[in-house]
């Protein structure tokens, strides 16, 4: 059996899987390394430069998977580690998302913070190594 490395992917449920997809795709550069369609839904896997996370739309209530509307608001916040923070906030704004900060230097780190178009925040940017 060949080593195989942990690690943890989020899966992002939203109201419309197929806009998400195409967002993400044009806003980061993602990639699509999976697709499921089924009469339940549609469920995906995207990688922006190795860094992989799963979108699904609204699933039938059997998978017990509530959007974040039904949570009243966001319950997740994603970093996205880049060494180009600036290039990457400037497509995600294009693509349709909203700043919510511009990218700066605070706290150790160069970032920006957007709200995508499915009411996601993603923080942009690269910790600052002396």
């Amino acid at each position: 059996m060949a080593d195989k490395q942990t690690s943890i992917a989020p899966w992002l449920s939203v109201s419309n899987a197929v806009k998400a997809v195409a967002f993400y795709k044009t806003a980061f550069d993602a990639v699509e390394t999976y697709r499921l369609e089924t009469p339940d839904g549609l469920v995906v896997k995207l990688s922006v430069n190795g860094a992989e996370f799963w979108i699904s739309g609204d699933l039938n209530d059997h998978h017990n998977i509530k959007t974040l509307h039904a949570l009243g608001g966001n319950t997740v916040r994603m970093i996205l580690t880049v060494k180009d923070p600036d290039t990457f906030f400037a497509n995600a704004i294009s693509a349709g998302a909203t700043e919510i900060f511009p990218v700066g230097v605070s706290h150790g780190w160069r970032l920006g913070r957007i709200a995508d178009p499915f009411g996601l925040h993603w923080e942009i940017g690269y910790e600052i190594k002396e």
